[in-house]
């Protein structure tokens, strides 16, 4: 390392000894040492501007300059015995010029010294830092290091298993890394190969990142960390020399660990893409390849690697000897929530009343980031109401703003746009509670967030692995519980639904293309890839033909229908208890599941609101 570190700064010294001997060669061809003879001859031939004569005990130094007939400056310098007498003689011959007499006593040799190196050091500095510029600010950007490695080395990492929550089944697929990180003797021992490769495969915001860094942190072995995208540049070849400089560097610390996040950046199937494809990328992708598993022996070395697309991934990167263990990292469900939300709130207070059980069951399908981030809005408004700890209704409006968007309360409603977004809420909230396998009603508000209105959140009453027919079919009724509700009480529509129409119209499609729950039977007559992978799927033919694609939109109608037909039907047969929750909402514009509730059940909520001020909000008309 510290040769490496000597040799990247040769140039540089070269350069600065040229320069030095340079000027050295200069001062020494600018000035002439001459005897005492020459000395005197000078003196009375030439017109002497300014002399310098240095006094010492034995011997006097007589230093000056003249301009000779080709009107060039010559110095010249001579010494004498120290007699009264010849420096007498020296000064009647300089009469006329600037005469400066030292005491070689009283000067310093070291300062002499330094003010005849000053300048040197100071055009060498100037040389050095015109080298730095032209080479770029970032030293991966200069010309000896382009085709240097990018990754970053961490040591002493200070995360540890404890710090990741909601991943017990990951954390255990990784115990026998840190063990083989630790030991591997004892496997090698056994015949024992362990997974060159790993690769992480989950949703964003699931800990992938923080996960690889728990394991570095458990085994305490240096941990270097990439993107895929640091490794592709404009010029073909760079890449490729990267990944062997990282691979490189990695033996010289190993046992270690290698994370590259983001792999689909350089990982994607070769060939696929217009033209033939991407020649850096491809080139990058091979050096990866046989780096992991081809000639030469990386032992000690345990690649982690995670993404979000592993359907585009290069076969070749899967099989087994690279990437042969795939671990997938989910959203985390309730228990897993709970954990998460305890995690981040350790440096958090909280008040008394808040119960992390409770918010992680109104947070279905968020991300562990995404709990980290409503416990830090959550913290942000509690410091915004100057208030010491963070309360129920800081972390309330937390989840809302997270899923939503910040309230606009600064928009006026009109009347009858007021009346229009209430009963469309009132009308999903009325499926909610009364249609059997839907969502519970959390909590109803007609206050604006992000493009919405209003808006209902609902959880389902079980998390379940999979949905069966009458789940996505009571999905599709609830969805249209707002559009019916305007059209019973108005006579007219909105486009307020457009979103709930988009969902429910997505969820039909698949029910008829991709699950078989038609009567068209179970046939998957959709790829399923909803993202075009140019190269291999945008010039793919369809796979049904007219009269089936006539038929998939004539199942799709039909469901659609039904759903509406029955969600029209519930709230014809609930209407008295829409209207209550409609009218509550008109007036005090949030509504809880425990309020609602008791409205159904002809209870009064007014208490709830006793020495509240309701601030009238909402949408322009």
């Amino acid at each position: 390392m510290e040769k490496r570190k000597v040799l990247n700064f040769l140039p540089y010294m070269i350069v600065v000894v040229f320069l030095l001997t340079l000027f050295n060669l200069n001062g020494a061809g600018a000035s002439k040492n001459i005897s005492y003879d020459e000395l005197q001859k000078v003196l009375k031939s030439e017109k002497v501007n300014e002399s310098v004569i240095t006094v010492g005990s034995n011997v006097v130094e007589v230093k000056g300059s003249y301009v000779n007939d080709k009107k060039v400056t010559v110095l010249f310098s001579s010494k004498i015995p120290s007699t009264e007498a010849q420096v007498d003689e020296i000064i009647s011959l300089l009469d006329g010029a600037k005469v400066s007499v030292v005491d070689a006593n009283a000067s310093n040799i070291w300062f002499d010294l330094l003010g005849s190196i000053l300048p040197f050091l100071i055009i060498s500095g100037f040389v050095v830092f015109m080298f730095n510029r032209m080479g770029g600010a970032g030293g991966n950007n200069k010309a000896f290091e382009f085709a240097k490695s990018k990754a970053r080395l961490e040591g002493n990492i200070k995360v540890k298993f404890d710090d990741v929550a909601g991943a017990d089944e990951e954390k255990q697929e990784m115990a026998e890394i840190i063990d083989y990180l630790k030991s591997p003797k004892k496997f090698a021992k056994m015949g024992a190969r362990i997974p060159k490769g790993i690769l992480m495969v989950g949703p964003p915001g699931t800990g992938k990142t923080l996960l690889a860094k728990a394991v570095a942190g458990e085994a305490d072995v240096p941990f270097y960390s990439i993107s895929g995208s640091d490794f592709v540049e404009m010029f073909v070849g760079v890449g490729a020399s990267r990944v062997r400089d990282m691979f490189k560097k990695a033996q010289q610390t190993a046992p270690c660990m290698i994370f590259i996040d983001e792999i689909d950046a350089v990982g994607r199937q070769r060939g696929a893409g217009f033209g033939g494809g991407h020649d850096e990328r491809e080139q990058t992708l091979n050096q990866m390849l046989v780096e992991m598993d081809g000639i030469g022996d990386n032992n000690g070395i345990v690649v982690i690697a995670a993404t979000n697309r592993p359907d585009v991934l290069d076969p070749a990167l899967l099989r087994p000897g690279r990437f042969d263990r795939q671990i997938t990292v989910s959203l985390p469900d309730r228990k897993g929530r709970k954990e998460i939300l305890q995690v981040h709130a350790r440096n958090k207070f909280l008040s008394n009343d808040v119960d992390l059980d409770a918010i992680a069951k109104r947070t279905p399908g968020f991300s562990g980031a995404d709990l980290e981030n409503v416990l830090n809005e959550a913290a942000i408004l509690a410091v915004r109401e100057k208030s010491n700890v963070i309360t129920l209704a800081n972390l309330d409006e937390a989840i809302d703003r997270v899923m939503m968007g910040p309230a606009k309360k600064s928009r006026k409603y009109d009347e009858k746009t007021k009346k229009l977004v209430a009963y469309h809420e009132a009308g999903h909230a009325i499926i909610g509670l009364f249609l059997e396998d839907s969502t519970i009603v959390q909590k109803v508000t007609i206050i604006p967030r992000g493009m919405a209105g209003g808006y209902n959140l609902m959880t389902p009453k079980d998390e379940k692995m999979m949905n069966t027919k009458k789940d996505l079919v009571s999905s599709i009724t609830g969805f249209m519980g707002g559009r019916c509700a305007e059209e019973m009480f108005f006579e007219d529509i909105t486009t307020g639904a457009v979103n709930d129409i988009e969902r429910a119209t997505n969820i039909a499609r698949d029910m008829v293309t991709l699950y078989g729950m038609s009567d068209l039977g179970p046939i998957k007559y959709d790829s399923g890839n909803q993202s075009v992978f140019l190269g291999r799927d945008y010039n793919s033919p369809t796979n049904v033909s007219g009269q089936i694609a006539y038929e998939i939109d004539q199942e799709i109608r039909k469901i659609i229908d039904g759903c509406y037909k029955h969600a029209r039907e519930i709230l014809e047969e609930h209407r008295e208890e829409l209207i209550k929750i409609a009218e509550s909402l008109i007036e005090y514009e949030t509504l809880t599941s425990e309020q609602i509730d008791r409205l159904v059940k002809g209870e009064s909520i007014e208490g709830d609101f006793a020495g509240k001020v309701v601030e009238t909000s909402s949408i322009d008309a």
